[in-house]
């Protein structure tokens, strides 16, 4: 079974990503507007348990971080993603780090962390060209506090769902 790490963002902001990606994301029912903070991997039902387990343990040892989306952004010319980027931040890089390096669950990343959430994928050239410059025209500035992050697996449908939530609250 596949499954992911992300951070939901308040309402506010989910509602302002929707507007777009109901038109621009084919992914829109899928899965909620989020930022995605350790990739896809595979597990199977043991060791589900023990990845949970770890994203328990490195929950308790990280702070609540500020999200602060910034404006809109594109992955072009590499992909024709477009997105609203998130500046990164000590407490959010610290967080990246724990989830994804060679003593945790999963692949390390394929890319460098860029924090975003995405509003527009899979679109021609055509489409990304057309619709970029008057997104970045509207912009996004947004600042919130996300003090936890969601362990989520895939159903058959393709659709996502959260398989457990986690406080990010550092042990003093």
């Amino acid at each position: 079974m596949k499954y992911g790490v992300v951070a939901f963002p308040s309402k506010k902001l989910q509602d302002l990503a929707n507007a777009y990606r109901k038109r621009y994301d084919p992914h829109y029912s899928q899965i909620t507007p989020h930022m995605t903070v350790k990739g896809v991997f595979d597990a199977d039902e043991t060791e589900i348990k023990e990845v949970a387990d770890a994203i328990r343990n490195v929950a308790s040892k990280q702070k609540p971080f500020e999200l602060n989306v910034s404006k809109v952004s594109s992955f072009a010319p590499i992909t024709n993603t477009i997105y609203f980027k998130a500046t990164p931040n000590d407490e959010l890089l610290a967080l990246h780090g724990a989830l994804n390096n060679e003593e945790f669950f999963g692949p390390l990343p394929q890319y460098a962390f860029v924090p975003h959430i995405t509003i527009a994928q899979s679109l021609t050239s055509g489409e990304h060209d057309d619709i970029i410059g008057q997104l970045k025209m509207i912009g996004a500035e947004h600042t919130e506090m996300v003090d936890r992050i969601h362990l989520l697996y895939q159903l058959e449908d393709g659709s996502w769902t959260v398989y457990e939530t986690f406080r990010l609250q550092e042990e003093n």
